[in-house]
C-alpha cells in the first residue's frame, strides 16, 4: 500500500512559515535542493491545500525565464508532470497536471492508496496535513528543519488530542546546518 507521507522545511521552534506569513529563510542551498528533487522522484501524488498550490502554481511556467539554473530546470521536470490533487473551497479550475479533490481527504487518500501506482501520496501544506494527522492518515513525517527561530506563525505539527509515536528512520544533516529528519508513525 503507498504511504502518505507530509514533509515540509521547518523551523526550529516548529513553524513552516513566521508570524508575518513569510518563509524566506527555509530557500535551500544547493546540497539540500538536490536532497528535494531526489525526494519529489519518490513521490506519485501530491495532494495540496489551497495556499500551497497558488504558491506552487509558478514552477507551471518558471521554466520559461532564462535565469534558472540547471538544478531547478531539473525539479520543474519532476513536479510539472507530478499527479496533484487539490483541495479548495474558493478554487473553481485548477492548472497543469491537477485536479481538484472530488471527495473528502479520506475519500481521496483512500482512492490513491488503491491505485496500482508507484510512489508515495505526499501532502503539502500544514492545514491539509492538520487534517490528515488528525484522522491517522499520515505514515511518515519528513521535517527538514532549519538552523531559524522564527517566533511563531503557522506549526509544521499539527495540533490535536491524541498522542503519535514515531520511529526514527533517517536524519540527514546537511552542511549548511539543515537537518532533515524522516519518522515513520508507529500504529
Amino acid at each position: 500500500m503507498r504511504r502518505v507521507t507530509y514533509s515540509m522545511a521547518v523551523s526550529l521552534d516548529g513553524y513552516v512559515a513566521g508570524p508575518d506569513g513569510k518563509f524566506d529563510w527555509s530557500v535551500p542551498d544547493e546540497e539540500v535542493s538536490r536532497f528535494a528533487t531526489e525526494e519529489t522522484r519518490r513521490v506519485g501524488v501530491m495532494i495540496l491545500g489551497r495556499k500551497l498550490y497558488e504558491t506552487m502554481l509558478y514552477w507551471e511556467t518558471a521554466d520559461q525565464g532564462p535565469s534558472l539554473d540547471d538544478s531547478n530546470l531539473e525539479w520543474i521536470a519532476i513536479w510539472k508532470p507530478l499527479p496533484k490533487v487539490v483541495f479548495s473551497t474558493t478554487l473553481s479550475a485548477v492548472q497543469g497536471n491537477a485536479r481538484l479533490a472530488a471527495g473528502s481527504l479520506p475519500e481521496e487518500i483512500e482512492r490513491l492508496r488503491a491505485e496500482p501506482r508507484e510512489g508515495d501520496i505526499a501532502i503539502g501544506g500544514a492545514t491539509l496535513a492538520a487534517e490528515a494527522a488528525a484522522l491517522g492518515l499520515i505514515d511518515e513525517y519528513r521535517a527538514r528543519i532549519y538552523p531559524v527561530l522564527v517566533g511563531g506563525g503557522i506549526p509544521f505539527f499539527p495540533q490535536h488530542e491524541g498522542r503519535v509515536d514515531l520511529e526514527l528512520v533517517e536524519t540527514r544533516t546537511f552542511g549548511s546546518g539543515v537537518v532533515d529528519l524522516r519518522y515513520r508513525v508507529t500504529r
